[in-house]
């Protein structure tokens, strides 16, 4: 099997699974357990952990709130900045782009039983927010944005250095989903001018099933949490750490820093070496999105007259996908590239080839080599004669 999915998860990089180990047995201390020496250790290796994803974002370490990964991250960025402000706050609208990951744009969705006005916001042919769409839509008093910084189906980076500066001047917060872009891009939360962020540490070759967000401290972004409990994580995200998982996501999150920029150029060779074998065995392939706003590692691809499922069927030997991970056992076309107004036929025969840090040359040769026999295979298979 060759693994071409790593947007939709990453594997476990060895490095982070051997950090990971020791807390598993020896050092199995509850990091809020501060009356002997197992708990603090675990309260240290936590903070230790808390240290690194802030460093990968550019925050302070005060300012990351553990979670159970970027969708319970993404809910308590809109949800809890929402419920908090509705006391207080005359402001009900709250926006977002119609590409968002499904768990962004449902969050919006909820608020409307709760009296708040969710706007979605169209985007351009290229998967980018017009900024002239983004400033009418805050004409109208607005609380909060949701744009994620680099779509998990294209990989679509959206400009958002020059998005913050309208909704800074609409007096909104901004949100970003970063589940996507941590590790793949440079980030900096200062520099973008975000008020909360989210991210995922299984996108990043950690583990499964932690996640963080971060929560802007000057000036200060207040939120009403999700759930009741012992007021763990300043209150914002009660329930035990899971301190071997947090650990791994550290580790996960100190390799992204350091080795990120070195990894995104090798990827991006590789991406376009798959690209231009791709492109000369199959005129009419199309990318769809923009090929310059888009992270490396990424291909989003419109196959000319075949259906991706039956070409999926016809390649057992390649993990990839028509979409994100979260919609995969849905039959309906995706609706990022229906929103980027593909017809549903379009959308059909898209698939998207996301490459990482255990590709190698050779692999994607292959991989080449197996996608374009599966093409032949299902071409023929569609060119025969329904049986009566």
């Amino acid at each position: 099997m060759i693994y071409l999915d790593y947007q939709a998860t990453t594997p476990c990089d060895p490095r982070v699974v051997a950090a990971m180990l020791p807390f598993f047995s020896e050092q199995f201390g509850n990091p809020h357990s501060a009356e002997h020496v197992l708990g603090l250790a675990a309260a240290d290796a936590v903070e230790a952990a808390r240290a690194e994803v802030a460093a990968l974002l550019g925050a302070e370490a005060r300012e990351i709130v553990f979670t159970s990964g970027a969708t319970e991250s993404n809910n308590l960025a809109i949800k809890g900045a929402a419920r908090f402000a509705a006391a207080g706050d005359a402001r009900r609208r709250v926006v977002t782009l119609a590409t968002e990951h499904r768990c962004v744009l449902e969050s919006v969705a909820d608020l409307r039983a709760e009296g708040f006005e969710p706007v979605v916001l169209p985007v351009r042919p290229d998967g980018l927010l017009d900024p002239g769409v983004l400033e009418e839509a805050l004409a109208e008093p607005t609380l909060l944005v949701s744009i994620m910084a680099v779509n998990n189906e294209t990989g679509v980076v959206q400009d958002l250095p020059a998005l913050a500066p309208i909704v800074r001047r609409a007096g909104a917060l901004l949100h970003s989903d970063l589940a996507q872009a941590a590790g793949r891009i440079p980030l900096d939360v200062r520099s973008l001018d975000l008020d909360l962020a989210s991210l995922s540490a299984h996108k990043i070759y950690g583990p499964k099933g932690v996640g963080a967000l971060f929560v802007r401290r000057r000036p200060r972004v207040r939120l009403a949490p999700l759930f009741s409990g012992g007021g763990q994580e300043r209150g914002l995200r009660p329930g035990t750490l899971p301190a071997p998982l947090l650990v791994g996501f550290g580790e996960a999150a100190r390799l992204a820093r350091l080795e990120g920029a070195e990894e995104a150029a090798r990827l991006l060779a590789l991406r376009n070496r798959l690209l231009g074998r791709l492109s000369e065995a199959l005129p009419g392939l199309a990318v769809n999105g923009s090929l310059t706003r888009r992270v490396a590692a990424n291909l989003n691809l419109r196959l000319p007259a075949l259906p991706t499922m039956l070409v999926m069927a016809c390649a057992p030997e390649l993990a990839f996908s028509t979409g994100s991970a979260c919609s995969s056992a849905d039959v309906a076309p995706s609706h990022v590239l229906t929103a980027m107004g593909l017809s549903r036929e379009d959308a059909s025969r898209s698939l998207r080839l996301a490459i990482g840090r255990f590709t190698s040359a050779a692999e994607l040769d292959r991989a080449a080599e197996l996608l374009l026999r599966a093409c032949r295979a299902a071409e023929a298979q569609a060119a025969r004669p329904v049986p009566v």
